[in-house]
């Protein structure tokens, strides 16, 4: 049996105002909860059994998830009494695992949307015999994240945090947030106080010359931790750039619920999600954007890039782009919001 942590307990403080009420790895992506898109990921390759590592809302992940019998995995729930870092969040949650010192158990983070191959990576693992193998993945701009540099055979030489000059990026290899760990790696994070994995963990066994591998893979990546990367997640899970198990056969220009009510003359594309019970009026224009449940949009309107949550509306003749409205705030008739707005719950813009 292939267990792994999943680690779901940021508070999602750069996706205010959406994350209020909501922990980020539940807000929808797609018309799934981002955690739904890893866990079927993760079924996929093999993993059977999943710790939920939480703390923020933890109780919403029960509520939602139970124990794991629509997801076609267990699911079991480790919950912080306060923040412990990711190695703290690892080593708590390992309370619940059932497999064997020497065995692999897959950690990954509740805010990444990716493709990798998990079983692949684990293979990886085994072949090199390795206590920590991590998932990397390029990115084009390496000056926002920590790098990874690996020499030759995949063997992990350094971690370096996000560079500030030219001459400190050394690679274009960055950490993207999983790891495959063997158990007794995981036992020794010390349990009583904040770990990080990347600042301690890590570090620690490369100068004790155990085996840490970084494994590259190409396939799609994406922090979803920012409102405009929350969007595009969603779209590129919709036009199907994003792979998940869970839209299989449904991929498109958009996704609309049956319940939805999207008028004729209506335009909704570029990977748009429209929830359930949601209205889009006439003439009104949705594009690369998502439309939680029970959200109006009125005739004439135009939405691009932006996330309207649970019971907003939009006024007639709005110009909405790259813009965040949270739950129940109402937008009147004609107004058009900058670029960035945050449009708070229950606000009014008049």
């Amino acid at each position: 049996m292939l267990e792994a942590i999943l680690l779901v307990g940021g508070q999602g403080t750069r996706l205010r105002p959406l994350t209020i009420s909501t922990p980020k790895p539940m807000l929808p992506v797609a018309g799934h909860a981002c955690t739904e898109h890893q866990i079927a990921l993760a079924r996929q390759a093999g993993v059977s059994r999943i710790v939920l590592g939480t703390s923020y809302r933890a109780d919403v992940f029960e509520e939602h998830f139970g124990h794991g019998e629509n997801v076609g995995v267990e699911l079991v729930y480790a919950v912080e009494g306060e923040p412990l870092g990711t190695g703290g969040a690892i080593r708590n949650a390992a309370a619940h695992l059932t497999c064997g010192p020497d065995e692999p158990v897959v950690v990954f983070n509740g805010d990444v949307l990716t493709g990798l191959d998990i079983a692949g990576l684990v293979q990886k693992w085994r072949d090199a015999n390795a206590d920590v193998a991590l998932y990397l993945t390029r990115v084009v701009d390496p000056r926002a994240y920590g790098l990874v540099p690996t020499d030759a055979n995949g063997r992990v030489l350094e971690f370096l945090e996000k560079p500030t000059t030219p001459e400190e990026i050394v690679t274009d290899q960055i950490n993207a947030g999983c790891y495959i760990f063997k158990r007794s790696v995981i036992d020794s994070i010390p349990s009583d106080r904040p770990v990080s994995v990347e600042r301690e963990t890590f570090p620690e066994l490369l100068a004790a010359d155990r085996m840490v591998i970084g494994v590259v893979d190409d396939g799609y990546w994406l922090d979803l931790g920012t409102p405009l990367a929350f969007a595009k997640g969603s779209a590129d899970l919709v036009r199907g750039i994003a792979p998940s198990p869970l839209l299989v056969g449904r991929t498109g220009e958009s996704l609309i619920e049956r319940t939805a009510k999207v008028d004729a003359s209506a335009t909704v594309n570029g990977g748009t999600y429209v929830g359930q019970n949601a209205i889009i009026g006439a003439g009104a224009v949705v594009a690369g954007s998502v439309i939680f449940a029970d959200v109006e949009v009125g005739s004439g309107s135009q939405v691009t890039n932006s996330i309207v949550s649970t019971a907003a509306s939009v006024g007639n003749d709005c110009q909405i782009v790259d813009t965040v409205i949270a739950e129940r705030a109402v937008i009147s008739d004609s107004k058009n919001l900058e670029p960035g707005t945050l449009v708070f719950p229950d606000e009014r813009v008049t």
